[in-house]
């Protein structure tokens, strides 16, 4: 692949979690990118490389930013063999670097996924062994490549994977529990709130403390990926513009706020949680933002001024209930009784419902 120039615009996809597209494509839109189309479960659009990085580095509800690389049709075994080799993969990646492929294939004449994965890679490391003599290597942990292969009723998608490790794993979070929450989905339920990151923010069953993190890194405008701990995929592409990279990411680090924008509060009935919590936050640097303690739910209270409160209950597992139902309702007793009328409640149901 020839070395991409700043200006360049090139087609790329976003994918999300069911529920959150419009949300990912309100935060493309603040990137300033173009032809933005809502799908299912991804966001496609056209930008540059420098969007490119900063995709990866400021969109909260994308799991992966894919930038395709061939579609076509592939009916058989044969054809999808010949298609993948039609791409110059020496333009793509060097001899010596490995690379992993992931594959989605859905109401296609191709029935397993991991199949369409090898019989892909068998294409690419022929092509280098027929030329070089030499083939490259698979690594499906850490590649230096990866690559992602979208099928559906027999039409391919063929991409490069920008993020590498999934976007989700922002890097903060080092202590988890028996019942953690996706970060992107976190991030999700917090902008379908309509939480204003200036009012007060409880999540009172705070677990290992994600849905604060994520608040606090919305109201800090704080970028989710500034936390990674691994390389993003792109860092291994031939294009790879280190110096525009850099620039990127000195920009986001100089758009943090410093000061606390908002009072956000967490709860939790397990000591060994808040610790987990609190470690978290400390890592994220967030520990003047963000104030946990611990406390039963049920025995709280709320703040006199408005503010959102959201909640993952972490069902059959720290709250065991024969009676789902009656735990709603002390749940809802509690907010009637203990929370003043008059704070926006954004209640577990919607996250049931992207959950499922």
């Amino acid at each position: 692949m020839a070395k991409q120039k700043q200006s360049d615009n090139f087609n790329m996809i976003a994918t999300t979690l069911s529920g959150l597209e419009e949300v990912l494509a309100k935060e493309l839109e603040a990137l300033e990118v173009e032809y933005i189309k809502v799908g299912n479960r991804a966001v496609s659009f056209s930008g540059n490389l420098r969007q490119l990085y900063e995709a990866n580095l400021w969109c909260r509800t994308a799991i992966r930013i894919l930038r395709p690389i061939r579609n076509f049709k592939a009916r058989n075994e044969r054809d999808l063999y010949e298609q993948v080799q039609k791409t110059n993969w020496a333009e793509i990646m060097d001899l010596d670097q490995t690379f992993a492929i992931d594959a989605v294939v859905s109401h296609s004449t191709f029935e397993h996924s991991l199949f369409v994965a090898q019989l892909t890679k068998d294409a690419i490391v022929d092509q280098f062994r027929k030329a070089t003599g030499e083939r490259p290597s698979v690594d499906r942990i850490r590649p230096d490549v990866r690559l992602n292969l979208h099928m559906h009723e027999n039409m391919v998608t063929l991409s490069l994977d920008s993020s590498g490790d999934s976007l989700h794993r922002r890097g903060y979070r080092l202590q988890t529990n028996v019942a953690p929450l996706n970060e992107v989905l976190a991030a999700g339920i917090i902008a379908l709130s309509g939480w204003d990151k200036k009012s007060i923010f409880i999540d009172p069953m705070a677990g290992s403390g994600t849905f604060l993190i994520e608040a606090a890194m919305m109201a800090q405008n704080i970028a989710p990926g500034i936390f990674r701990r691994d390389p993003f995929g792109f860092e291994g592409w031939k294009d790879h513009n280190e110096e525009l990279f850099e620039m990127v990411w000195k920009t986001a680090e100089a758009k943090e706020k410093r000061e606390p924008q908002a009072q956000i509060i967490g709860y939790d009935i397990d000591p060994d949680y808040v610790l987990a919590a609190r470690k978290n936050i400390e890592n994220a640097g967030l520990s003047h933002v963000i104030k946990i303690e611990l406390a039963d739910f049920f025995k709280t209270e709320a703040p006199a001024e408005e503010g959102v409160l959201i909640m993952n209950p972490p069902y059959n597992e720290r709250i065991v209930s024969d009676d789902i139902h009656q735990l709603y309702k002390q749940i809802g007793d509690t907010l009637k009784n203990n929370y003043q009328a008059s704070t926006p409640l954004y209640l577990p149901e919607t996250w049931m419902l992207l959950k499922a």
